[in-house]
C-alpha cells in the first residue's frame, strides 16, 4: 500500500525537523524529557493504577477512562491496565505534560503557533501481557478535518522490538483514509489481516526513555505484544490547529470543547460546533 521509505528511522537535525516529517509523516525527537522527569512518569503511573483499584471499589464514573489488558490471564492483586485516557482529569503530572515546553516547540514549528488538544492517553504495554497494537492510521477513528493532526508518543520506557516498539510505514501519510478494524489484538495475532500490507514496508522505532515520536494522524502505525519482563508504558498526546474543524459523526455530540494548550489569543479552551451542511 502507499509509498514506502524503507531503511531504520533516523533523527532529523533540528532545522531538517518540518522537512523530514511532511515527507516520511513521522519524527524522532530525543531527550524531550529529563532522567527525573521520566521516573516522575513512572511513579505516576503507579498511582494510577492505585487509584483505578480505588475508583473501582466506589464505582466511581471515571473508572470508564482506565481500560483493562484485554488479553491478560490470571487473578492479580494488581490491575493490568492497558491505557487510561483523558489523563490530564486524573494526574497533575500528565497534565502538564501535554504543555511541556521542549515538546510544544516542536509541535508548534510543525502545526504554526495556535495549539489545541484532541487528546491525552497513556498506552500501557505491562510486562509480558502487553497486546498487540493493530496497524491502524489515527484520522480513520477520529471526527477532525482536515486529518492533519499531530500525535506524539512519549516513551516512558527504552523501546525495542522484543517490548512492542511502535512501528510505522514511512510516508503512508499521503494516501487516502482506509479501513483497519479492531485495534487492540491478542499477543499471537498479526499487526494486520489486510494482504496489501507487507511486513517489509514496516520500519521499526526503538528509541530511549524520554524520547518523543511524532507522527501525522494518517500515518500507518502500529506495535507488537510485550513479551519482555518489563513494562513499556508511553504518554500519547494529538495536537491539532484551529484550521482543523470537529466534524461529528452520527450519534456524536453536535459540539465538543477543546483545550487550548499555546496561543489562540490565550483562551484556555475553544468550543467547535459541527458545521452545519
Amino acid at each position: 500500500m502507499g509509498a514506502s521509505s524503507k531503511g531504520a528511522a533516523s533523527v532529523a537535525a533540528p532545522d531538517e525537523r518540518k522537512e523530514f516529517f511532511e515527507r516520511e509523516g513521522y519524527l524522532i525527537v530525543e531527550n524531550v524529557l529529563s532522567g527525573e522527569e521520566v521516573a516522575a512518569c513512572q511513579a505516576e503511573i503507579g498511582r494510577l493504577h492505585d487509584l483505578y483499584v480505588e475508583l473501582e471499589k466506589s464505582d466511581d464514573p471515571a473508572q470508564k477512562q482506565f481500560q483493562r489488558e484485554p488479553y491478560a490471564k490470571g487473578d492479580r492483586d494488581t490491575p493490568v491496565l492497558r491505557k487510561i485516557e483523558q489523563t490530564g482529569s486524573v494526574s497533575e503530572v500528565f497534565g502538564n505534560l501535554a504543555k511541556h515546553s521542549t515538546l510544544i516547540a516542536v509541535v508548534k514549528d510543525l502545526l504554526g503557533p495556535d495549539l489545541l488538544q484532541f487528546r491525552s492517553t497513556l498506552m500501557l504495554k505491562p510486562a509480558l501481557h502487553g497486546s498487540v497494537h493493530a496497524l491502524h492510521q489515527d484520522s480513520a477513528y477520529w471526527s477532525m478535518e482536515p486529518p492533519t493532526l499531530v500525535t506524539v508518543s512519549i516513551a516512558l520506557n527504552d523501546t525495542n522490538e522484543e517490548n512492542g516498539c511502535i512501528q510505522v510505514i514511512p510516508r503512508s501519510h499521503t494516501g487516502g483514509l482506509e479501513d483497519w478494524g479492531q485495534i487492540a489484538r491478542e499477543q499471537q495475532a498479526a499487526l494486520t489481516d489486510r494482504e496489501d500490507v507487507s511486513a517489509t514496508d514496516l520500519v521499526p522505532v526503538p528509541v530511549r526513555a524520554g524520547t518523543a515520536l511524532l507522527f501525522h494522524s494518517m500515518l500507518v502505525h502500529g506495535s507488537g505484544p510485550n513479551r519482555s519482563p518489563n513494562p513499556r508504558n508511553t504518554a500519547l498526546y494529538a495536537y491539532f490547529p484551529p484550521t482543523v474543524r470537529y466534524c461529528p459523526r452520527k450519534n456524536q455530540p453536535s459540539e465538543q470543547t477543546f483545550r487550548v494548550v499555546d496561543g489562540c489569543g490565550g483562551a484556555e479552551e475553544v468550543v467547535m460546533k459541527a458545521i452545519e451542511d
